[in-house]
């Protein structure tokens, strides 16, 4: 199957052809095309995402993507009067490209935007893809999957991956455990109460003075600080000793706010940022790398997945690698670069949802589950 992905749930406006070809026990995908478009700077100066503005980018990017990988030198722009009646439109001249499925995100996420993309799925379906399905997918099980996508060091991901597993999803919205038998039956575990990892990570990045977004701000931040004899900085670890599998990220967000209280940022506080900086990263990693292994051990994974925006954290990554390897459990995670919101994930999470006859509405659902 040939199935052209479309992923608009944030500030990620994304689109994909990708290859699949499997049965749902050991799929096998190929990305022929993707290419995303970031707002980043469109909302940095707001320090977080817009939804009216990202929505606009959405409405702006959908078209010219779609026009560059298939090549359609003009291709319009949807406004919202176009949204509205966009069954109506006079139909354009179809591409040569043969498309099976088209996937399109419905949630979770921000509706604006998450609507984008769906009314931009029935528009090119109605003038370009008569005979393709569309197929409502879930952000979550895109990141879910995304460990399946093609990898330089595995040829085919499920041909090395050996469940039970337990898989970290987190990212900026959702920190989960989920609990993994096969590809298609899973539970999940716990997840987060309050804030998710990655939204503490932009949070504290704020306290901090750094741009957005604030993740990899924090990250290369606490690479800088340096041994010394000055006093480190520990900050607490919420939940951690806790049975459940659930994580709490507002009171070490807290933590960080009280401690920059007390001890005020100057325009010469690079060593205290830093300081900072590598205090928080540490304390958020040691609960999410602790309760991954407890998890594991409960359940006698064989294998351990990391996914989601937060997964491009070299820090986590390398640390769950490691304490994977030792306890002898298989450590798998898409690349960095496929760990953000992009719709080559959403094509092969819309190709699993076909294959498993898993239908959602064509509606936006911002708080879709799992």
């Amino acid at each position: 199957m040939k199935i052209l992905g479309i992923e608009t749930s944030c500030d990620e406006t994304s689109l994909a052809i990708v290859e699949a070809r499997g049965e749902i026990r050991k799929p096998e995908f190929n990305i022929q095309k993707l290419l995303t478009a970031s707002q980043i700077e469109t909302h940095r100066p707001f320090g977080g995402v817009v939804p009216n503005l990202a929505k606009i980018e959405h409405a702006n990017n959908l078209p010219l993507l779609f026009g560059k990988i298939f090549g359609i030198s003009k291709f319009e722009s949807l406004n919202p009067k176009q949204i509205q009646n966009s069954k109506n439109q006079p139909t354009k001249k179809p591409t040569n490209q043969k498309i099976d499925i088209v996937a399109v995100t419905v949630g979770p996420g921000l509706e604006p935007c998450l609507w984008q993309g769906i009314e931009f799925a029935k528009k090119i379906q109605n003038e370009h893809f008569p005979k393709a399905k569309i197929v409502p997918t879930n952000h979550l099980h895109g990141h879910m999957y995304s460990f399946l996508l093609p990898q330089k060091n595995l040829q085919s991901a499920i041909c090395n991956l050996q469940f039970p597993a337990i898989q970290l999803l987190v990212s900026g919205g959702h920190t989960i455990l989920i609990y993994m038998k096969s590809l298609t039956e899973y539970r999940k575990l716990g997840e987060t109460r309050d804030d998710a990892a990655g939204e503490a990570f932009d949070k504290v990045a704020r306290m901090l003075g750094l741009p957005y977004p604030g993740g990899p701000e924090i990250e290369r931040l606490a690479k800088t600080k340096k041994p010394s004899n000055q006093k480190t900085i520990t900050f607490p670890r919420p939940m951690l000793h806790d049975k459940n599998y659930d994580f709490s990220f507002s009171g070490l967000k807290t933590a960080v706010l009280y401690y920059l209280r007390d001890n005020p940022l100057t325009a010469k506080s690079y060593k205290l940022k830093a300081l900072v900086a590598a205090a928080f990263q540490k304390a958020a990693i040691d609960v999410l790398v602790t309760k991954t292994l407890r998890a594991a051990k409960e359940y006698n994974a064989k294998s351990i997945i990391l996914s989601g925006g937060v997964a491009r954290n070299q820090a986590l990554r390398s640390r769950l690698r490691q304490v994977s390897k030792v306890n002898g459990q298989m450590f798998i995670s898409a690349p960095p670069k496929y760990q953000g919101d992009n719709a080559a994930m959403i094509a092969i999470a819309g190709y699993i949802t076909y294959m498993k006859k898993k239908k959602y509405p064509q509606r936006a659902n911002g708080s879709l589950d799992i």
